[in-house]
């Protein structure tokens, strides 16, 4: 039954974290609110707690029928109370799990995991804390950049409590400190980045929520592995408008390179004019890398002439015939 009951509350957790859009309030509610541990139970202790519970009822139970060869209401009542107090002085803390107890109010010990016991009344054990690596995710939604443009942002954050002692003592609900303290910081980070920064920059963002995180999570116990950046939203006319500066700057980039090898090949077509000991060779080193070229990319045997070339040509004819 317990292990059915947390299925359905995974279950149910799951398809209200599918759902959206949600407000800032909302988000911030479910992500303090939806840890649910997924692959594992605490079945095993729980029927640990029972059979102390019915080991402990049995035995008093026999012994009372020994003893007055019936059963009388007495002896019910002394098996009942030995179960509650065998089940409240024994008990199991899981693999991953370490346990707070108090004693009397005060800080006793930090027990788990494994098999431990508890003086009944005096001690209880306050908190159990997982110290798995937990996986929370969290979100910002329509948060200002320093260009004041509002993108959304949904990030994830692993993190594990190192020290349940200052997990319990420090912090009155460490997970749901961690779920605030993270969108704080996301909000923060963004704040200081431009909306280019922020899209072109992840690992930077990353680095730098991480570091807020551990500031302040440093005291509490906990220990921040990283920060990692899912998605990042920004709004549709904004991103039409980086699409075209970033077509722009592509082309001049382009353009830029396209001269700079033109100006490095008209280097080396004067040089070779030199060679020859004809001004004029460089010119027509150019258009038959021309030629060729356009030979090349057509993939035909029919040669287009350029204008500039047919002229050159023209003028090279009747200087020809006027030496004739």
């Amino acid at each position: 039954m317990f292990g059915s009951t947390r299925s359905k509350r995974t279950m149910r957790t799951e398809r209200e974290a599918a759902c959206g859009p949600w407000s800032d309030n909302e988000a911030e509610m479910l992500a303090a609110t939806s840890y649910v541990p997924r692959k594992s139970s605490r079945n095993g202790a729980l029927v640990f707690s029972v059979a102390v519970f019915l080991a402990a009822g049995a035995a008093v139970l026999a012994c009372g029928i020994a003893l007055e060869a019936r059963v009388s209401l007495a002896c019910i009542l002394g098996a009942l109370a030995a179960a509650l107090v065998a089940t409240s002085s024994l008990h199991i803390a899981l693999g991953w799990e370490k346990v707070v107890v108090l004693r009397l109010g005060k800080l006793h010990r930090v027990v788990g995991p494994g098999f431990y016991g508890t003086i009944p009344i005096l001690e209880y054990g306050t908190i159990r804390v997982d110290q798995r690596t937990i996986a929370t995710p969290f979100r910002a939604e329509r948060t200002l950049t320093a260009d004041l443009v509002p993108v959304n942002i949904d990030a994830v954050l692993f993190w594990v409590v190192w020290d349940a002692e200052k997990a319990c003592v420090e912090v009155e609900d460490y997970y749901a400190a961690i779920s605030y303290l993270a969108q704080t910081s996301l909000r923060e980070a963004v704040g200081r980045s431009t909306v280019a920064e922020v899209a072109l920059r992840r690992d930077q963002l990353d680095t730098e929520i991480k570091a807020d995180i551990e500031k302040e999570a440093a005291s509490w116990g906990v220990d921040i592995i990283s920060v990692k950046v899912r998605d990042i939203v920004i709004p549709s006319d904004l991103q039409n408008v980086m699409s075209l500066e970033a077509q722009a700057d592509r082309e001049r980039n382009a353009r830029m390179t396209v001269a700079s090898a033109e100006a490095d090949l008209a280097e080396m077509l004067t040089e070779a004019a030199q060679v020859y000991g004809d001004p004029e060779a460089a010119l027509k080193l150019r258009t038959m890398l021309m030629q060729y070229e356009t030979v090349k990319e057509s993939g035909s045997a029919v040669v287009t002439v350029p204008t500039a070339v047919s002229d050159g040509f023209a003028e090279g004819v009747c200087r020809e015939s006027a030496r004739v």
